[in-house]
């Protein structure tokens, strides 16, 4: 699985590099989620704006790292959906469930969400 961690003012951001978060990549995605959702950070912000394709496994590992970090008493928030995921986002109302931007500027600043 190829993505990139990196913190930025208290907030930590993960840029997936892959094309079709599936059950292949879930249960890697999902390790990597239990590592760095812990109670020291209190934002994660998750580009996904090269993930053109998400099944149900995807959205698992998504919800995974929500639950996390709502123990934890943080927030997750997705970055750049593509047309396709977005689509699916809504039509499984996750809309209601994550913060979801157009950008990580806009996700770091705390602006609106698109949905907002």
């Amino acid at each position: 699985m190829k993505f990139e961690v990196q913190e930025k003012n208290g907030k930590l951001i993960l840029s997936l590099y892959e094309k079709r978060l599936n059950a292949n990549l879930a249960p890697e995605l999902k390790g990597e989620f239990l590592i760095i959702c812990t109670s020291a950070i209190q934002e994660l912000i998750i580009d996904m704006s090269t993930v053109e394709f998400c099944d149900s496994s995807g959205l698992s590992s998504l919800l995974f790292a929500e639950r996390q970090m709502r123990e934890n008493g943080g927030v997750v928030k997705l970055v750049g959906l593509t047309d396709n995921v977005a689509s699916l986002i809504k039509i499984s109302q996750l809309d209601r469930v994550f913060s979801i931007h157009s950008t990580i500027d806009e996700a770091m600043s705390g602006g609106e969400s698109e949905e907002g």
